[in-house]
């Protein structure tokens, strides 16, 4: 299925919470994979389906050993589940075991692509240069989350304009890249000014949305029922941008397939 990965140009603008909450809303089968190049928190958020805690020597750590020097290996061997029945793959407890999967990391990225569901990685603050970036470079999208201020459009602008190379963003066999800002659903007009930031700069990127930054709401799903939130802002534009990442990788494949 599909690879998509999700990262923040700079600061912390929910980007965990936001993979979180867009995989339980999915609609169809997907796997949360905690690729944060500085050390994922899944395991600190999340317990597992038996209310102990997430195992943190099963998950990335053990899937790169098991595919050291491109050997074969199933992901769900890899893979636990928690308490809210979300599948994981739990991400690395310190930034020098990212390093340390080194070589490993284009059979981890082409392992994720090829899994039977979609992927969604979280990829916390991306940079040029960061040992994930085979993940990036085969991921069917990449979804950079920020805030909805002029200084963080302002980096994720500058980020942009670094990756627009190496990520190909525009052509059709480029990844294909959106923006979704953290704030107030109803303030169009931060979507408009991004829209018309990243336009003047040249970028071929589109504007996904806005999700609520509400961080009660947030906390609620990663710990009860969706029942009782179903109706809430967060949970209304987390599903409107899920339908928009879905387009825009549908979009990618489509046009990719023509040109083909």
């Amino acid at each position: 299925m599909s690879l998509i990965s999700f990262a923040s140009a700079k600061g912390s603008p929910g980007v965990t919470q936001t993979v979180a909450g867009l995989t339980a809303l999915w609609p169809k089968p997907a796997v949360m994979a905690d690729l944060d190049p500085i050390g994922g928190d899944v395991a600190i958020r999340y317990r597992a389906d038996n209310g102990k805690p997430l195992d943190l020597d099963r998950g990335l750590v053990s899937l790169g050993a098991a595919l050291r020097g491109g050997k074969q290996a199933d992901v769900d061997d890899h893979l636990q589940t928690t308490e809210e029945g979300m599948r994981t793959l739990v991400g690395v407890a310190t930034p020098g075991q990212v390093q340390g999967l080194g070589t490993t990391w284009p059979h981890i990225a082409n392992a994720l692509r090829s899994y039977d569901d979609d992927v969604l990685a979280d990829c916390g603050r991306f940079s040029p240069g960061s040992p994930i970036m085979p993940v990036i470079e085969r991921s069917a999208a990449m979804v950079f989350i920020a805030r909805s201020d002029v200084v963080a459009l302002s980096h994720l602008r500058e980020r942009l304009l670094a990756l627009q190379e190496p990520l190909r963003i525009g052509a059709i066999d480029g990844v294909a890249v959106g923006v979704v800002l953290v704030g107030n659903p109803r303030d169009s007009r931060s979507i408009d000014d991004t829209e018309l930031l990243l336009a003047s700069a040249g970028l071929a990127v589109r504007s996904l949305g806005v999700i609520a930054h509400d961080p009660k709401t947030a906390q609620e799903l990663q710990t009860g029922s969706q029942r009782n939130i179903r109706r809430s802002p967060l949970i209304r534009s987390l599903s409107d941008v899920a339908e928009r990442i879905q387009s825009l990788v549908l979009a990618r494949t489509v046009a990719f397939q023509e040109a083909r």
